[in-house]
């Protein structure tokens, strides 16, 4: 999640890379201009963790590689970077990259109240330049739910939205799961603030 904006003047990837390195914290570079990532509540979280391990686990003998919020994204075709909540790539270009991937075929934001209205219209606008991308997915902490951004046959995309007891179907890396899965054990009732 963004938070703040770092006061100074434009910076070039380059730039960005040595002096992020020095940063307590992680920074996304948008058009330039470095902004703070603030902390998740602890169910955003543990709703990260179980994603990308669920992703991990499925994807463990195939060339795919799962990211989690560390992995930063270049945004295709742009000097912008940033750190979504998971990530797989199945693209061989983002094996010769060493601080970040380019082409993502799946995308995960885990939402929080203060910054689901960018995940879901500017970060969106940026993630779907890339032509690799299928799925970009946006789950709920505070409700068992997500919305699914899928780019069909026809190149459109298109919205799907589950709830409990719907069963989760990302065509980008085959896999289906019950939503529950990465909701368990959780007490979504807790900490709605972030």
């Amino acid at each position: 999640m963004i938070t703040a904006k770092e006061d100074f003047s434009t910076l070039t990837p380059e730039e960005y890379f040595i002096w992020e390195e020095k940063q307590l914290e992680k920074h996304e570079l948008i058009n330039g201009q470095a902004y703070a990532m603030g902390g998740g509540s602890v169910n955003h979280g543990r709703i990260a963790i179980r994603i990308t391990t669920l992703f991990s686990n499925h994807l463990e003998n195939s060339p795919c590689e799962t990211g989690n919020s560390d992995l930063r994204i270049n945004i295709v075709g742009t000097n912008n970077y940033t750190y979504p909540d998971a990530s797989v790539t199945c693209d061989d270009r983002d094996k010769i990259t060493t601080q970040y991937i380019t082409y993502p075929c799946l995308i995960v934001e885990v939402l929080s109240p203060s910054t689901e209205a960018y995940d879901r219209g500017g970060k969106f606008r940026l993630y779907r330049n890339n032509p690799v991308l299928q799925d970009y997915l946006l789950v709920s902490s505070t409700s068992i739910e997500m919305d699914l951004y899928h780019k069909n046959e026809s190149g459109d995309w298109i919205i799907i939205n589950y709830q409990a007891g719907d069963t989760i179907e990302l065509k980008s890396i085959n896999l289906s799961f019950p939503i529950e899965q990465a909701y368990r054990g959780l007490d979504l009732t807790l900490d709605t603030s972030t």
